[in-house]
């Protein structure tokens, strides 16, 4: 085990995925504050934080500010910091990927929202336990409404009026939006955990996910809409 006491930087990491957020940069600054909170209480310097504004989480490799990140704090040996998880990575594969990146150089990662401390080997458990976790409930939804859907158009039953939320329209076809099922998998798994809809509703903005009109602001009428149209497909 490496010497966790030796003094370290920080290296922040912050990305807002679209850019109407990037314009406003209220989630950015709001990101570095947080960071900038956990440098000044864990005693270690905030050497720099790296930015990417209105980009998609999908795939790290297509962020030139977490790339620029990891080979700082890889180089440095320091604590790479982010708001969540989901601002880092949005599968397994980049999640574990960038974790394994990090432990070879001697780095640490620590996300702020789900308390993850990678300078400790509990830290690094809960860390995997979380990625694949939440790459299983993304999974589960979509493949459970694919199948409904899928269902429903074989028994010669049409799908149409809105498009619902978590899907995109192309041609006749419905296709996933990753992000939108990702932040439909957390309002399954809020509701599972006895969370109101308001409090869910709250958890959404303050994670500053969006509606499918583009809005940050939610209704709880408008979480229950999509609850109750997530059920009724996985009903079918």
């Amino acid at each position: 085990m490496r010497d966790t006491k030796q003094a370290k930087v920080i290296i922040g990491y912050v990305r807002v995925s679209t850019a109407g957020q990037a314009a406003e940069g209220v989630s950015l600054a709001a990101q570095k504050a947080r960071i900038e909170a956990w440098g000044a209480a864990s005693g270690f310097p905030l050497a720099s934080v790296h930015v990417d504004a209105g980009l998609s989480g999908s795939k790290a490799a297509n962020r030139p500010g977490l790339q620029a990140a990891l080979s700082d704090v890889c180089k440095r040996r320091g604590v790479l910091v982010v708001y969540s998880l989901s601002r880092l990575a949005r599968s397994t594969k980049d999640a574990i990927s960038i974790a394994e990146r990090l432990d070879k150089s001697g780095a640490d990662l620590v996300s702020l929202s789900e308390s993850i401390d990678t300078t400790s080997a509990a830290g690094k458990m809960v860390f995997r336990m979380l990625a694949v976790l939440a790459e299983f409930e993304r999974d589960l939804v979509s493949e459970r409404t694919t199948t409904a859907l899928s269902h429903l158009r074989s028994q010669g039953r049409r799908v149409s009026g809105k498009i619902p939320f978590g899907w995109d329209l192309t041609g006749e076809n419905l296709v996933p939006n990753g992000e939108e099922q990702t932040a439909l998998a957390t309002m399954i798994l809020l509701r599972d955990e006895g969370l109101s809809l308001r409090q869910i509703a709250e958890e959404l903005e303050r994670r500053q996910i969006r509606t499918k009109s583009g809005l940050v602001t939610w209704a709880p009428k408008v979480v229950a809409g999509i609850l109750h149209r997530a059920a009724e497909l996985r009903a079918a």
